[in-house]
């Protein structure tokens, strides 16, 4: 299991694990369910570190864990401030970042053996190659690992963050931002061409596995198990570095300081990012640790 963007598809529920039986024999117990949220004590506060699935099944349901930290937070931070997102501005930035110059194509920044593979992968999930020709290559793997997420029936409208963005709207709770939409696709549109072809290679590859691997990842989120997930972020660093470092462990660097100030706050926060930013060496919850912070998972 090697897949970042296959990651992207799991989904993040509570799963129990067994208790150690005591003597002679007593009933059945269960510890409590462990999931991919983090909480830490501020100085008055509590401030909630939860680890988030983009896609999900519209069918899928949040544990009560996750519920009682949502309640419990006056405030949201997320990756991008959601709920005040220009839909006009995202638009013209993706056109200003992702579209390639006039007289060329995505075959001619591939080459013909690359681009045949992904005009596959396209034909495969019932897209025309055609309608890829004028995207840079980060583009294009965007584009196309969404439409396989979405043929796997997973859904961005079901998502961790826009399911909690309709509850933190319709409760009038503020909702702010790690980074800008400007910052998140630029950190994919500045990455050299080279990067770029390797993460739109790199996304086929997931595709191609995504169904035999899926029901695993299923079940390390909702184990909880940051094991497993730590154990597929560290095969990506290894096989991607150049890659994998900006996206993940450069931007968990970034963040460090926002959440340790959000510790000398009075209220409540949650705090809603990617599950990988959260689990392994460099992750969040692996910085907060250095830094002498205690952080529980939940």
């Amino acid at each position: 299991m090697r897949s970042l963007t296959t990651l992207i598809a799991a989904a993040l529920i509570a799963a129990a694990f067994p208790a150690l039986a005591q003597a002679p024999r007593p009933a059945p117990q269960t510890l409590p369910p462990l999931h991919t949220l983090w909480s830490l004590k501020g100085k008055t506060n509590t401030v909630y570190l939860l680890g988030s699935v983009h896609f999900l099944s519209p069918d899928e349901k949040f544990p009560e864990v996750i519920d009682r930290a949502y309640r419990d937070a006056e405030r949201l931070i997320m990756e991008i401030d959601m709920d005040d997102l220009d839909q006009a501005q995202v638009q013209q930035t993706m056109a200003d970042l992702g579209l390639l110059p006039s007289g060329e194509t995505l075959q001619s920044q591939l080459g013909p053996e690359a681009y045949g593979r992904v005009a596959a992968q396209a034909r495969g999930i019932g897209m025309n190659p055609a309608l890829l020709d004028r995207l840079r290559p980060w583009l294009a793997a965007l584009t196309l690992v969404q439409l396989n997420l979405k043929k796997m029936g997973l859904e961005a409208n079901s998502g961790v963050e826009q399911k909690l963005l309709l509850r933190a709207t319709a409760d009038r709770k503020e909702i702010t931002g790690l980074e800008t939409i400007q910052q998140q696709l630029g950190m994919l549109a500045t990455l050299p061409l080279t990067q770029q072809r390797e993460f739109l290679l790199y996304s086929i590859e997931d595709m191609e596995r995504a169904n035999a691997e899926i029901n695993d990842l299923i079940a390390a989120w909702r184990k909880g198990d940051t094991t497993t997930l730590a154990r597929l972020l560290t095969e990506g660093l290894d096989q991607y570095p150049d890659l994998y470092r900006p996206l993940t462990l450069d931007r968990n660097r970034q963040w460090l300081q926002t959440i340790e100030d959000l510790l000398d706050e009075r209220d409540d926060y949650l705090v809603i990012v990617g599950a990988l930013h959260l689990v392994g060496k460099g992750s969040v919850i692996d910085l907060l640790a250095q830094d002498g912070h205690r952080a529980l998972q939940q």
